[in-house]
């Protein structure tokens, strides 16, 4: 739950002077691990805990701070496991796995109820800083999220510095709904023109999204020929800006599916689009729209919200699904001359290309969800 602050310029002074101790810290703990090669939080605690405090951090932030360290290293680990980072002895792996991880200086810090109490009645919290407790520092935010923290609030709080703005990432422990059994599923196919279809016939049209990510791009191409300070910090303002604009946009676009799909009784299939952006080979000027293209986190958006109202979610192979008639199941890459007409060459049928697509998605959501199924009911 993220909650705003409204420090005074004393408050403030301290919470940056808090940040830029913890962050250093993190910094030395970070150097210490990689020299000596020690990573895990338990062994990292006990290698730094007496500098950390040296410093001028307290017990429990002194703890956090070797937590934060270990924590960045595991997945440092996770990520090259995986391959994000590349192959072995690829630049980019070479260059992440030869030297400390650094920490900015706005990096989020973590705080537990030892360091931070809220007193959500009041609207303020008490929190440790460098140069002693900071008691009643105002915060604001809906009545939803008050009600939110109230009932569900637990564990860590991470103090952020965004903008010069600062917030409060409340961890809430929200019991799971159970998942309630789907009469049918609505189908969602995903896109860049529409960014998603349902196969009610109802599309969320990309075009403004789209508009503004073009208008940014032809903008950051300017700025970074330009390349002074003022430039680069515009682009990294700017970025910001752009996400926040999209993130804002899927929020509402999942609700909506969710929302939809909650008042019918029905699950959500979705596409399991995964490892797409290496699969697909496109001409220089869609590449761009394609890395762009944030599919996953409105999968995820949809995921959470709809696993919080107790809606089944499944994702399905998204093969063929274009190019299949959901009419007479005939695919033939024919059966879809345009980007957004389908008719099939089989049975004639002809209906909106990503309707289309998303009624084959909702059959393959009713055959995943009763693969799924059957081993608990036998």
């Amino acid at each position: 739950m993220q909650v705003r602050l409204f420090p005074d310029a004393a408050q403030q002074a301290a919470l940056r002077a808090t940040l830029d101790l913890c962050n250093a810290a993190a910094d030395l703990a970070s150097a210490e691990a990689f020299q000596r090669r020690v990573f895990a939080k338990q062994s990292l605690q006990r290698l730094t805990y007496g500098r950390l405090k040296d410093m001028g951090l307290s017990a429990q932030p002194a703890i956090h701070v070797a937590r934060k360290v270990a924590g960045a290293y595991a997945t440092l680990k996770a990520n090259i496991r995986a391959g994000n980072l590349g192959k072995p002895g690829s630049k980019r792996r070479v260059k992440a796995e030869s030297k400390p991880i650094t920490f900015r200086r706005d990096a989020a810090q973590p705080f537990d109820d030892r360091c931070l109490s809220w007193q959500l009645t009041n609207h303020t919290v008490s929190i440790w800083a460098v140069g002693g407790r900071l008691n009643k520092v105002p915060f604001a935010c809906s009545d939803a999220q008050l009600a939110t923290l109230t009932v569900h609030r637990k564990g860590e709080s991470d103090l952020v510095c965004r903008d010069g703005k600062w917030y409060l990432y409340a961890t809430c422990d929200i019991p799971d709904v159970e998942t309630k059994e789907p009469d049918g599923f609505l189908g969602v196919d995903l896109g860049i023109a529409n960014i998603a279809t349902t196969d009610d016939g109802t599309r969320f049209c990309g075009k403004g999204l789209n508009r503004v990510r073009h208008r940014n791009q032809r903008l950051r191409a300017k700025l970074q020929k330009i390349g002074t300070k003022s430039a680069k910090r515009l682009l990294k303002k700017r970025s910001r800006k752009e996400a926040r604009f999209a993130a804002n946009t899927n929020h509402t676009i999942a609700k909506r599916i969710v929302t939809e799909a909650e008042r019918t009784g029905r699950g959500i299939a979705l596409e399991d689009l995964g490892g797409i952006r290496d699969r697909v080979r496109l001409r220089r000027p869609q590449r761009v729209t394609l890395h762009s293209w944030t599919f996953h986190q409105l999968g995820t958006f949809v995921a959470y919200k709809a696993a919080r109202a107790g809606v089944a979610t499944v994702h399905v192979d998204p093969a063929y699904t274009s190019q299949g008639c959901s009419h007479c199941d005939h695919i033939a890459k024919a059966n879809r001359p345009h980007q957004s007409t389908f008719r099939c060459t089989s049975c004639g049928f002809a209906e909106h290309a990503d309707v289309n697509a998303a009624r084959n998605i909702a059959r393959r959501g009713v055959a995943s969800w009763a693969a799924v199924s059957l081993p608990n009911a036998a």
